[in-house]
């Protein structure tokens, strides 16, 4: 597990650290038209609203899209961006990976929620930050979220971070545990395909996110699902409830890294599906896939 980590370490850092801003353009390849064509196919299956984008870093090249510029509820995608504005305040002095953060009982999101640390420790405990990033992160945890983007300067932080980038179209306006208590706030807590492309082209210059987002356990069957065993996959989720037999978001973003040690950077988000987990899903890893062969064919 250690060389396969530090393989991708080394393979992602070959694109160079995080620029200032994302880069503005990218050329589509050649077949791209009769993509649109089978990636619309696909979507289909989920019977609701699905968008794709996905872009080569190193060539910046569009290798797939769909619906990129819609808006779509991100759920735990959102942690990414509250993790790298964290992150971008570490460099700056503001915050110490190894500081001791006290978590306490009231700082636990909402027993709907997704939380293993509230689960192992009832009473409350402390953790220093990186772990909070890594439970985040690694493991979708919904409490260290709130915690960390409270450590960040709330809402505003981040959307100031993002702005910074240059990064537009992802809105992130309300904590985990608001979530849980208005299920309809999630979808004004949105992001572009495009734009969560731009935040993962940041992404590549942060090394321990990386491993976080490669030791990811969530979605095994979404971006990973169908593509070649062994495949690099540094991505996040995200999955809202199924409510009156509709779920809002099934999500997956990442950075995958293709045989040439390029990196494709690829968003798929399902949203408002009445179509079962295992569609949903078969419909990213689906996605994924064609794009991924498509990279594979431009060299």
């Amino acid at each position: 597990m250690v060389v396969v980590l530090l393989t991708a370490f080394a393979l992602i850092a070959a694109c160079g650290t995080a620029p200032a801003e994302v880069q503005k353009t990218a050329l589509t390849f050649p077949s791209y038209e009769n993509q649109v064509r089978e990636l619309a196919e696909i979507a289909a299956h989920a019977k609701g609203h699905v968008g794709v984008f996905a872009i080569e870093f190193e060539k910046n090249q569009v290798i797939g899209s769909l619906n990129a510029d819609d808006h779509f509820p991100m759920q735990s995608v959102y942690k990414l961006p509250i993790c790298m504005t964290v992150l971008r305040q570490v460099a700056a002095g503001k915050l110490k990976l190894d500081q001791i953060v006290t978590i306490t009982k009231q700082d636990y999101i909402g027993s709907q929620g997704h939380s293993p640390i509230r689960d192992r420790n009832p009473q409350g405990t402390e953790l220093p930050l990186n772990e909070l990033i890594r439970f985040a992160i690694a493991e979708s945890d919904g409490t260290a979220s709130d915690v960390l983007m409270k450590l960040a300067g709330g809402p505003e932080a981040v959307q100031s971070f993002l702005a910074e980038l240059g990064v537009k179209d992802l809105i992130v306006r309300d904590t985990e545990q608001a979530l849980i208590k208005d299920t309809s706030l999630q979808y004004r807590n949105y992001s572009t395909p495009r734009a969560a492309v731009d935040v993962l082209r940041v992404s590549q210059g942060e090394k321990l996110l990386l491993q976080y987002m490669i030791e990811s356990t969530p979605g095994a069957k979404r971006l990973k699902g169908l593509l070649p065993a062994g495949t690099i996959v540094a991505h996040k989720t995200g999955t809202s409830l199924t409510e009156k037999g509709i779920t809002a978001a099934t999500n997956d973003i990442g950075i995958i890294t293709l045989p040439n040690g390029h990196h494709l950077g690829i968003a798929v988000f399902v949203s408002d599906s009445p179509a079962d987990n295992a569609t949903r899903e078969n419909v990213i890893a689906r996605l994924a896939k064609v794009i991924f062969d498509s990279a594979l064919k431009l060299g």
